[in-house]
């Protein structure tokens, strides 16, 4: 969403002690993963060619329960399981950063017995991986409109998030009330106050600064990478649905039809191998 600038006239030159600090990582930083045990990675994998970034779509959960004849929540329960999983074998092949949709901010319109039930389902899981992502140096951030979410939650997220602060071994992300169009709503906003207010003027916002007001920011820390690498959606439905839609401009995408509690270490694989195929030229063309 363009931002409105007045002529550079009309703002006077700031001190540079108010400008802010611009910082040198890119914005969509390359695939490269952290250095991993080979022997833990399938022989079909190259350490130095995994993307150091997965964000995932987990789509299908309901469609798998009511094909077993099964209410929404027994496919919501084997979701997390599959959750599970994919973390495991992300930090077990040296994949930096794992960004997971877990709920939209559209899912709000879903019956209320399936929204209570879904809350409820991510403060246990919050709370009863803590342990377990600190034993594996696993750092938790959830990101998405807090506000919406029950007191409980909001607040089991924040202590897992400050017990998990220091590790580094995965940077987890759950994107929980989460909406594309409305991170980039609220980036503007508080680019915008920061000019209403004189912090910044119009013609110094760059992509940069655009990128480190998003959620999915880190708040300036350099280890918690903005851009995914590779974009994976189970079900079958080929379709972004409202996730990552700045952050995902250079993404890979790779779509499967398996629904996401099906979702295990052969599909994580196959996406993985793909991803590796693939020429990233960023816009360049190699001569």
């Amino acid at each position: 969403m363009p931002l409105s600038q007045s002529p550079a006239a009309t703002h006077p030159q700031l001190p540079t002690s108010s400008r802010r600090t611009r910082r040198t990582r890119p914005t969509c930083p390359r695939a490269g993963a952290a250095p991993a045990a080979e022997s833990l990675l399938p022989r079909e994998l190259r350490a130095e060619s995994l993307p150091r970034h997965v964000a995932v779509v987990m789509d299908g959960n309901s469609r798998w329960a009511r094909a077993r004849g099964m209410p929404a929540a027994f496919g919501h329960e084997a979701g997390r399981r599959a959750l599970e999983e994919t973390v495991r074998l992300s930090r077990a092949w040296g994949i930096r950063a794992l960004t997971a949709f877990a709920f939209s901010h559209e899912n709000w319109s879903r019956p209320k017995m399936e929204v209570d039930f879904l809350m409820g389902l991510f403060e246990r899981v919050i709370h009863d991986s803590v342990a377990e992502y600190l034993r594996d140096g696993i750092r938790l951030r959830v990101i998405g409109d807090c506000s919406r979410l029950p007191a409980s939650l909001q607040r089991t997220a924040r202590e897992a998030e400050e017990a998990t602060r220091s590790n580094s071994q995965l940077h987890l992300t759950l994107a929980i009330s989460y909406s594309g169009r409305r991170d980039i709503v609220q980036a503007c906003r508080s680019l915008a106050e920061k000019v209403h207010r004189g912090m910044l003027r119009p013609e110094d916002i760059d992509e940069l600064l655009f990128a480190d007001e998003l959620e999915t920011s880190g708040g300036g820390d350099d280890e918690l990478l903005p851009c995914p690498d590779l974009l994976i959606r189970t079900s079958g439905e080929l379709r972004l649905s409202n996730f990552l839609l700045w952050q995902s401009a250079y993404s890979e995408l790779f779509f499967t039809d398996t629904l996401w509690p099906d979702f295990g270490e052969a599909d994580y694989l196959e996406a993985l191998c793909s991803f590796q195929s693939r020429d990233r030229r960023f816009g360049r063309r190699d001569l």
